[in-house]
């Protein structure tokens, strides 16, 4: 696997080097200064991989990846983005998330100069995952995205979900996760009977630019998470990063409970907590699906609502950038159906007010 760095730092260029160089099966095929130097390294290089800051002179991340985008669209390398923790990174993260950025890595400056490993760990996982996933399936190999057969657990059919049969949407993502979303909920109207609960593996400035994003796009109102807020029909809820959410009743309706428990988890907010505790909560009453994302988180849980008798959908390993989290979940025989987000949209959009009337009057 060859790896491009660009960057405009020399500290972070000299860092990421020599994590890729001390990682196996990993080449550094060079390093740039700027989008430029960039955009014409990766002409003659034809690097696999790319990690490419957002600020620079002469060109910025986000006008490289467009660029880069437009000059070799499927041809482009995987684009990993390396973003400072601040307002104006985490919008300029989602932003080249939906320009065709596959993932990105936090970077701070104080903490790497201290020696700390967690960029550098945090970044080499990633770069692994995400070329051993372009490795599997070439995007010439996927299928096309309207495609609606995938697989169905035998006997099972999108007619169980319907408007008074679900309490509760809950949805885990990570690693490709925010575009997915918003391709997910942008179609869904706003008249849903029931609010959506979503867990994305981000730092908290992250899930709320998201957050913010989302709600801009969709015609569901989008909230970013808080403790004890009530979760209401039609509406869709980002838990927090780098916080738990769980879902809880009160007297009346459903609320969000965000905190750090359990601390031993390995995700910040965790998929499995929120299933968990949603069909604690909702007993089968409870749409879920696990999206694109490194690692099994969400497993767990989907198994829990398996054997509550809910809906568990897996996205599809055609359309996934890693096909981590819904393996996990398809692999323990957890999943009502492995679809494309598309076609998950269109079974949550059968809980909408509208669709009620439509089936009432049938």
């Amino acid at each position: 696997m060859r790896v491009l760095v660009i960057d405009d730092s020399a500290l972070m260029r000299r860092v990421i080097s020599g994590a890729i160089e001390h990682a196996g099966g990993m080449t550094l095929a060079g390093t740039a200064r700027d989008g430029l130097d960039g955009l014409e390294k990766i002409r003659d290089l034809s690097p696999d991989l790319v990690t490419l800051d957002i600020e620079m002179p002469r060109l910025d991340g986000i006008s490289t990846l467009r660029k880069l985008r437009a000059e070799l669209g499927d041809r482009a390398p995987v684009v990993l983005m390396c973003s400072t923790l601040t307002r104006k990174g985490s919008n300029e993260a989602i932003q080249a998330m939906h320009l065709g950025a596959a993932d990105v890595v936090l970077k701070d400056i104080a903490s790497v100069q201290g020696g700390a490993a967690g960029f550098t760990t945090e970044l080499i996982s990633k770069a692994r995952a995400l070329i051993s996933a372009r490795r599997k399936a070439r995007p010439a190999d996927r299928p096309a995205p309207c495609a609606k057969a995938v697989r169905h657990r035998d006997g099972w059919s999108p007619d169980r979900v319907l408007p008074g049969a679900v309490e509760v949407v809950v949805i885990g993502s990570s690693t490709g996760g925010p575009p997915v979303l918003e391709a997910l909920l942008k179609p869904l109207p706003a008249d849903l009977t029931a609010p959506i609960v979503i867990a994305q593996h981000m730092p908290a400035l992250f899930t709320e630019s998201l957050a913010e994003r989302l709600d801009a796009e969709c015609a569901l109102t989008v909230r970013h998470g808080a403790n004890g807020m009530p979760l209401i029909p039609g509406e869709v809820v980002i838990v927090p990063g780098g916080s738990h959410g769980k879902i809880r009743k009160t007297v009346r309706r459903l609320q969000l409970v965000v905190g750090d428990a359990p601390q031993a988890a390995l995700y910040r907010p965790s998929v499995d907590e929120l299933l968990s505790t949603a069909g604690e909560t909702c007993s089968n009453r409870v749409l879920a699906a696990v999206m694109t994302g490194m690692g099994e988180d969400g497993a767990v849980g989907a198994k829990h609502l398996h054997e509550l008798r809910a809906t568990v959908l897996a996205q599809n390993e055609g359309t996934c950038v890693v096909y981590g989290m819904p393996a996990a979940v398809a692999r323990g025989g957890n999943a009502d159906a492995e679809l494309p987000p598309e076609a998950i949209s269109e079974i949550i959009a059968r809980l909408s007010k509208s669709n009620a009337d439509r089936l009432r009057a049938a």
